[in-house]
């Protein structure tokens, strides 16, 4: 009986983490037609390419600001140009912004949830 239930207890438990992952974690498709995974790490949200021509690079670290906006930094992967970064989440779309000069030059992705 105590097998039954800590069985019970730990399936329980991976559910219920499974559900408070946060919506922005997972794979999206870039504009470019990479894919993006973005995980939990260390308290944000670390953006690493999977497949093309810079994959296992890391591209961006993302702190949650509140109902699914986001900030941090996003790296372009083909200049190694660091910028400041925003991304914004409807559904499945994920809307990711970098900018120079205090936000007066910005350029404009949509990703797609995978």
């Amino acid at each position: 009986m105590f097998r039954k239930m800590s069985v019970a207890v730990a399936a329980t438990m991976m559910l219920a983490g499974a559900a408070h992952a946060d919506p922005i974690e997972g794979s999206w498709k870039t504009e470019a037609g990479s894919t993006a995974a973005i995980a939990s790490c260390g308290g944000s949200f670390c953006i690493t390419l999977k497949d093309g021509k810079h994959a296992g690079k890391k591209i961006g670290t993302f702190n949650a600001d509140g109902d699914s906006a986001y900030s941090g930094k996003i790296t372009d992967p083909a200049n190694d140009k660091t910028y400041t970064g925003k991304a914004s989440l409807a559904g499945s779309n994920l809307k990711m912004k970098g900018c120079v000069l205090g936000g007066l030059i910005c350029k404009t992705q949509n990703w797609s949830k995978l």
